[in-house]
């Protein structure tokens, strides 16, 4: 990697070559970044100038000369390289190839742009909501077909209503996040389906950050197109459900469907109706802002000096972000209120129930109902517990060590 000022080695001052950057304006700035690594960041354009320069094959100083002569102004360009390359957009520099973030792998990479592009088509979500708006008028005409709470509790035995919800919950929800990495495909960015944490609750979620180099038609696509299809199948259920009679496995699924929409809208955590408002609001990141200004305010009322981290936004993202921080709070508060009042404490009832069981003479049938709870509860815990610590880990791990060590963090002082 090429070294910064000060670091004792050589200056950046010849060609740079750049991995593959996606670029667009976006108000005043430009959005530039690696697709394959879902890294962007905003930049003057100036900076881009700069990058096109360097592109065509002009050195660092020439392109400096460059710029100098036809706008009068100068630009440090090989600091601008240095920051560029430690981001990981510079491939080699003088020929030489530098360290850089390799590229994320993606999921199902068998699947090719071509092969899905017609999922960017108009059409296809007119269908889906189409379908769903017809199942809405029916269901007023016939509250009967109503899908409800009860259609979850369909077996008298615990454990297979369980293991019965978990894997039916598991493959909609990949159903759901399929859409959102073939959508994105489909405009050409790689995605990856993971496990990952939004507070309490355990997600499959889908990375899709190289979209910040498409128009936002296309993200705004992307964002709805998991909603758009559980609404389909909801709406394709009711309709079924319209002509063959009252079926449980069909309410059972346009319920999951629905409920899966409505954890959508909270959008106090990141969830797709976020990004959508996110985008539309023109804020780079919303939850970020908001998190590091809840952060500022408690610093301000325990007395310590901290710098407001929303100077250096716009006027009006600025107003955005504090009206978020205050909704962020209030539904981050419910959420975990929720989760001690009915989660934490039915978790706590159902394992000790097992536990007991398991403790004193009992059936084999009680014994194995059991022995599937308690494996079904810390292997659901144990998930979380790896995707938080996964997203979480690096910040965690040095205040760990500096605790375990009895002193402060490195740098930390008045």
């Amino acid at each position: 990697m090429a070294d910064r000022p000060g670091d004792g080695g050589p200056a950046v001052l010849g060609t740079v070559e750049f991995h593959p950057l996606g670029m667009r304006e976006d108000a005043g700035e430009w959005i530039v970044g690696r697709a394959d690594t879902g890294d962007f960041v905003a930049l003057p354009p100036s900076g881009v100038q700069a990058i096109r320069l360097l592109r065509s094959g002009l050195t660092v100083d020439e392109t400096a000369a460059r710029i100098h002569r036809d706008s009068g102004r100068r630009i440090a360009v090989a600091p601008f390289v240095e920051s560029l390359t430690r981001l990981g957009f510079v491939r080699s520099v003088d020929g030489r190839p530098v360290d850089s973030a390799p590229p994320v792998r993606a999921s199902l990479p068998w699947i090719r742009t071509e092969h899905v592009r017609w999922l960017l088509s108009p059409f296809l979500p007119a269908v889906l909501l189409a379908v769903a708006a017809a199942a809405a008028v029916l269901l007023a005409a016939r509250p009967e077909l109503r899908p409800g709470w009860q259609d979850l509790v369909w077996s008298d035995r615990g454990t297979f209503v369980l293991a019965g919800q978990a894997a039916l919950t598991w493959a909609l929800l990949y159903v759901h996040e399929l859409s959102h990495l073939l959508t994105a495909r489909a405009a050409g960015v790689p995605g990856r389906i993971r496990l990952g944490t939004r507070l309490q609750f355990l997600v499959m979620q889908t990375d899709v950050s190289g979209i910040w180099q498409c128009p936002r038609k296309v993200r705004c696509t992307v964002y709805l197109s998991g909603m758009v299809l559980d609404l389909g199948i909801a709406g394709g259920c009711v309709l079924i459900e319209t002509g063959t009679g009252p079926n449980r496995l069909l309410s059972l699924l346009a319920f999951s469907k629905l409920l899966a929409v409505a954890v959508e809208l909270m959008v106090f955590m990141r969830t797709d109706v976020y990004f959508l408002l996110q985008d539309l609001l023109s804020c780079r990141n919303l939850y970020r802002d908001a998190a590091a200004h809840c952060r500022h305010l408690a610093a301000r009322c325990a007395g310590r000096a901290h710098s407001d981290p929303l100077t250096a936004l716009r006027p009006r993202e600025r107003r955005i972000v504090r009206g978020y921080a205050v909704l962020m709070v209030l539904g981050t508060v419910g959420s975990l209120v929720l989760a001690y009042l009915v989660f934490v404490r039915v978790t706590l009832v159902l394992l000790t129930r097992a536990l007991h069981t398991l403790g004193g003479p009992a059936d084999p049938v009680s014994l194995a109902d059991a022995v599937a709870t308690v494996v079904a509860l810390v292997a659901t815990q144990g998930l979380w517990a790896r995707a938080w610590w996964r997203r979480h880990g690096p910040k965690v791990r040095p205040a760990l060590r500096s605790l375990l060590r009895g002193g402060r963090p490195a740098g930390a002082g008045r």
